[in-house]
């Protein structure tokens, strides 16, 4: 779909770009006087041998000529009187043998001081090395506070105010943080790996794959050659725009003169099967929720293109508004892809969305909250009796390429809904049903089409949220080979940027406040012994992964992944043949058991998830960086920055949502029904808290907000005990130079400051509308509190 709107998944978004103190010029001079000194040591040594060899050989022409005086003497005097050592010879042997032997003295004493240097080497190197980390760090914390704020009063504004003062938000975003600028350097990392040579450029290689999709989306020259024409052949392909006729199983077509075009169902199999584009309803492939070890097809509520049906349905200003746009974008589309009559059409479209909405439930109402009463598991003969509308043998028979049995069971998570969009279809024409999904294929496809239409797009965006201008289109680029070659851009990204010492590094402070929330576990006195024991059996079987997959460390795993051509001239064709392949390896999933090793995102992601019907935590490379995590920071610094995002995700195990999951991620009641309540009424106590602030006049959502709030409480929580045991077994830590903070402060100060972000006040209303994270301001405050 249209990305201007928050992604409705947890935990999104894009290291500092502080200006880094430097201590390089004392530690060169440092340097110089180390090797100096080295040299030093060994010309020393070398005129000592020399002088040394010029006394010997003196001595030995001495003693020669001495044997051959007194050989002649003998010889010519028949034994006479040895020769004499004159005054003169014996002192300057003496002084010979004196200097020789201070020499030798001088020698140990400097061998020795040179061992001594050499041993002491290292410790100074990384001396030097820990102070200029500790000044970066000091530097980093002390840039950002406002010391004018209070921080009992404002803990947020304290830690935020100098970030928040000396930076705007860039014209190509809704928001800017510090966690957008660790993405910016993630980006711009991975901007130079698709931009290097082709190393590998065999046919099938990944990496030769991902590089020249990553030109065929720069090519614009090419992209605009083409204009709407990649658009219309999909158009074409569907049966055109202008339809007329009776409902599914009526009369036929109104007009005679119709070229043959799609029925509603096969119109159905290729939106659903061919363009992976939800209408009406989604259809995927995913762990069935009771049965972890194998994969369910999952058919639940989805169709609407705006991410949330009050934008339909509110009589707010915004809600009207974003309506207004939404149905001028939809008319200009139309128009530009050939559609006669554009305005009639887009206003017959939007009624029909309106219709869905209205039988739509919203993500935040406590019906789906409860996935145990979502789940439904039926034959796919009690489906076509529950929606008959819909040809559903006839549609997963085309897209699994195989003959369902009237008893297949299909994993229904929106009964109600789907009888009565049922009875919607049954009400509408089949002209308007047919446009609907056709622009559904357009609302998903026309962002890769020429500038004008990237423009018409960013148009409307710019009405809603008050972007000012787009994201480049290397930046662009780049987000869409993320999206279409998330491993395979990933394998470059560790291979330069994240070493295997991080990785080990941060799986200890995994181990640590996963130890933190056992202990904690423990000791809350509202927990059952019953529900105590599943709870701590549950954290014990939690998979932990971190950095990167080790597949990746091998290029022929990487290329199987992606079995499909690519070409330099034509992108829209790249994008629609990576659409299809990943509709294949969908598709196979189906017969295979759950592998709970795979990964939903790759790497280089700046993210962390935790999925229940796994029971998996997942810390990829891209958010173990600088500053989040930082190898030469205090380790307060770490535990407040990343180590509270793995008690946050730790925590996600038991809140509203991933609480209903067991520890091997099926979804079972492991929890008595006095401990449940227990929960439930503290839960409530913090939908309430949030419920009592306000953002430009509207109400933070508590409901929607519930599980991250509940994350956020807990994970800070956990990782400051973990941090008090680290300092415990290792001792208090260096102070940071300048600062008058204690360790203990610059945790939560660290915790803060890492989610410093500044928003556009017209993306507000969106954010308080799909973002299930409550704002910066109140999240912060009350966890810090």
């Amino acid at each position: 779909m249209f990305h201007t709107f928050p992604n409705k998944s947890k935990a999104q978004t894009s290291v500092s770009m502080e200006k880094t103190y430097s201590l390089t010029a004392h530690y060169d001079d440092f340097q110089e006087i180390k090797h100096g000194s080295r040299y030093s040591s060994s010309t020393l040594s070398n005129g000592m041998s020399l002088h040394l060899g010029g006394s010997l050989d003196r001595g030995s022409r001495g003693r020669s000529g001495r044997d051959k005086c007194v050989g002649g003497a003998g010889g010519g005097a028949g034994g006479g009187t040895p020769a004499r050592w004159s005054r003169r010879e014996i002192c300057l042997l003496s002084a010979l043998v004196f200097a020789a032997g201070m020499c030798v003295i001088l020698g140990c004493m400097l061998a020795l001081k040179f061992l001594s240097l050499e041993a002491q080497d290292s410790h100074c190197r990384q001396d030097c090395m820990k102070r200029r980390s500790l000044l970066r760090a000091a530097r980093f914390v002390q840039g950002n506070v406002d010391p004018s704020v209070q921080p009992c009063y404002d803990f947020y504004s304290f830690a935020c105010g100098g970030w928040l003062r000396r930076h705007g938000i860039p014209e190509d975003k809704l928001s800017y943080g510090i966690i957008t600028a660790i993405g910016e350097q993630n980006q711009e990392k991975l901007q130079r790996l698709l931009q290097a040579p082709i190393q590998r450029k065999e046919t099938d290689s990944a990496e030769r794959k991902v590089k020249e999709f990553y030109r065929s989306c720069i090519n614009m020259k090419e992209i605009d050659r083409l204009g709407a024409g990649p658009m219309t052949e999909v158009i074409d392909s569907c049966g055109g725009w202008d339809l007329s006729g009776a409902p599914p199983g009526g009369a036929g077509w109104d007009s005679g003169s119709a070229p043959v075009r799609p029925d509603f169902n096969e119109m159905l199999y290729k939106t659903q099967g061919v363009y992976s584009t939800s209408v009406f309803f989604s259809l995927t492939v995913s762990v069935d929720d009771k049965n972890s070890s194998r994969n369910a097809i999952r058919i639940d509520q989805e169709g609407l293109t705006l991410p949330e049906r009050t934008l339909y349905l509110g009589q707010d200003e915004d809600s009207v508004k974003i309506l207004a746009s939404y149905k001028a974008l939809m008319e200009r589309l139309l128009s530009m892809l050939g559609a006669h009559n554009a305005t009639l059409k887009s206003r017959e479209i939007l009624d029909l969305e309106t219709r869905l909405a209205n039988i739509t439930v919203s993500e935040y109402d406590d019906q789906r909250k409860d996935i145990s009463s979502m789940y439904n598991r039926i034959t796919l003969k009690q489906l076509q009796k529950m929606a008959p509308s819909f040809h559903w043998k006839r549609l997963l028979d085309r897209i699994f390429s195989d003959n369902f049995s009237d008893e297949e069971e299909i994993v229904v998570l929106a009964t109600d809904y789907m009888q009565t969009v049922s009875d919607i279809i049954k009400t509408t024409s089949k002209r308007v049903l047919h446009n609907y999904m056709l622009w559904r294929i357009v609302a998903a496809l026309s962002e890769h089409l020429s500038t004008a239409f990237r423009s018409t797009i960013h148009d409307f965006s710019r009405e809603i949220d008050g972007g000012e201008r787009q994201l480049d289109l290397e930046r662009l680029c780049l987000n869409q080979a993320n999206k279409h070659f998330g491993m395979a851009l990933g394998a470059l990204f560790v291979q330069q940027h994240f070493s295997s010492s991080s990785r080990a590094k941060v799986q200890e402070l995994v181990e640590d406040i996963k130890h933190s929330l056992d202990q904690r576990l423990q000791e809350l006195d509202w927990m059952d012994e019953e529900t105590r024991g599943a709870a701590r059996a549950k954290l014990q079987h939690m998979m932990v992964m971190t950095g990167y997959p080790d597949f990746l460390l091998k290029p022929e795993l990487i290329d199987e992944e992606y079995g499909f051509d690519v070409n330099e001239k034509t992108y829209f064709r790249n994008i629609l043949n990576s659409i299809k392949y990943n509709i294949k390896l969908s598709v196979k999933k189906i017969q295979r058991e759950v592998d709970k090793t795979t990964w939903l995102l790759p790497p280089q992601a700046l993210n962390a998830y935790y999925l229940p019907n796994k029971n998996q935590m997942v810390f990829p490379a891209g958010i173990l960086q600088p500053t989040l995590y930082d190898p030469e920071f205090p380790q307060s610094l770490n535990y407040g920055g990343i180590g509270a995002i793995i008690g946050h995700e730790l925590t996600h195990g038991y809140d509203d949502w991933g609480g209903q999951y067991d520890r091997y991620g099926n979804l079972k009641q492991w929890w008595t029904e006095e401990s449940y309540k227990k929960f439930q009424k503290k839960a409530e106590c913090i939908v309430k808290l949030y419920e009592n602030f306000t953002v430009y006049n509207q109400r933070v959502n508590g409901r929607l907000t519930l599980g991250e709030n509940i994350a956020d409480l807990g994970g800070l929580k956990l990782s400051f005990y973990a941090y008090q045991k680290w300092v415990r077994e290792h001792g208090p830590e260096r102070p940071l130079p300048g600062l008058k903070y204690t360790h203990e402060q610059l945790f939560f100060i660290a915790f803060a400051q890492n989610w410093c972000m500044k928003r556009r006040s017209q993306s507000i209303y969106l954010q308080l509308l799909t973002d299930k994270h409550a704002p910066e301001h109140y999240r912060y405050n009350t966890q810090a509190s």
